[in-house]
């Protein structure tokens, strides 16, 4: 069983003990979490919302919040004396899916 939720923009295909970052949601570690925003769930068979399903949530709780890697952006213009260099950490929340219902 799997589901597909929405989420800061961006979507998710979700399964029952996953461990998934979203971007950074500001809560406290242990905190339970609804997503109502479920676009499709496939339990045997598909159901696809119009945008959302209706009666469906996937829950989860909170594991920890924390900051990715660094990514280095580097631009550079060549015979140009001209070149910046800057970094990047993305915040993050990660969160175990405890269950979906439907």
């Amino acid at each position: 069983m799997y589901a597909i939720i929405k989420n800061g923009g961006k979507q998710y295909k979700v399964k029952e003990g996953d461990i998934i970052c979203f971007d950074k949601m500001g809560l406290e570690p242990k905190t339970k979490v609804e997503f109502k925003e479920v676009l499709a769930v496939d339990n045997g068979e598909l159901k696809v919302g119009t945008p959302f399903v209706e009666g469906a949530v996937v829950e989860g709780e909170v594991i920890n919040e924390g900051r990715g890697k660094k990514v280095i952006i580097f631009k550079k213009r060549r015979r140009k004396d001209s070149k910046v260099k800057r970094g990047f950490r993305r915040d993050f929340t990660r969160v175990k899916i405890t269950a979906i219902n439907a």
